[in-house]
């Protein structure tokens, strides 16, 4: 059986990563549904089954689902509300808030459109500060970049510029991963890279240094007004 729901998890994760067509994608998903049916059904035990067959048909439905509300892939909302509207409603958000003259936002980008088709289970969005001023004003934020991590509906973390993540510009992107993990902005299985003994310190608020949009460096994030 744990075979099965590893298969599971990648039919999900391969169902909202995929670039195909829409036609390639449907024919793809029908031949991978049909050889999981094929292996849940020649199972010795009746129990495994039966539950094996119910809990492919809910995975399917709800990878479906999920992909057709773009989990699985990292974009752009321009709609001060609906980026509002998603971070009520998903279970798991991370908004991304960039400005487009703040090279760290663009790394930050790079990690994040990595970390999408991963989690699927987590919406992923950037937003552009100046876009949404109303949620930079109640969210107080001033350090660009700025990851806002929500869970059913709720502001639990914020992660500011790159303090967290070793104050590097070539931070790798399992750091990332394992700081927003640690802060259940994304869901982790036993089986992931951080098993080889990655560690890291958490922290829900940072310190980060801020700096005025002139001034260079190649380490410190920036501050922005609107």
């Amino acid at each position: 059986m744990t075979r099965i729901h590893s298969k599971l998890d990648s039919l999900a994760s391969r169902l909202v990563a995929s670039n195909g067509s829409r036609e390639e994608d449907e024919d793809d998903d029908d031949a991978i549904f049909a050889e999981l049916e094929a292996e849940i059904e020649n199972d010795a035990d009746a129990a495994v089954r039966d539950r094996g067959l119910e809990q492919l048909r809910l995975e399917m439905q709800r990878a479906k689902e999920m992909r057709e509300n773009a989990h699985g892939r990292y974009m752009e909302i321009t709609n001060e509300k609906e980026a509002i509207r998603i971070s009520a409603n998903e279970p798991h958000c991370v908004i991304h808030f960039y400005h487009s003259n703040f090279r760290r936002c663009e790394i930050m980008d790079k990690h994040l459109a990595k970390l999408a088709p991963k989690y699927y289970a987590t919406r992923f969005i950037r937003v552009f500060v100046e876009n949404m001023p109303w949620l930079v004003e109640k969210l107080a934020i001033k350090v660009l970049p700025c990851l806002m991590c929500f869970i059913d509906g709720v502001s639990k973390d914020r992660l500011i510029g790159f303090e967290e993540l070793g104050n590097n510009d070539a931070f790798e992107t399992a750091v990332l991963e394992l700081r927003l993990a640690n802060s259940g902005s994304v869901l982790q299985k036993a089986r992931n890279a951080y098993e080889s003994g990655v560690t890291y310190n958490v922290s829900s608020s940072s310190n980060t240094r801020k700096l005025r949009r002139g001034e260079q460096t190649d380490q410190d994030d920036d501050e922005f007004d609107l």
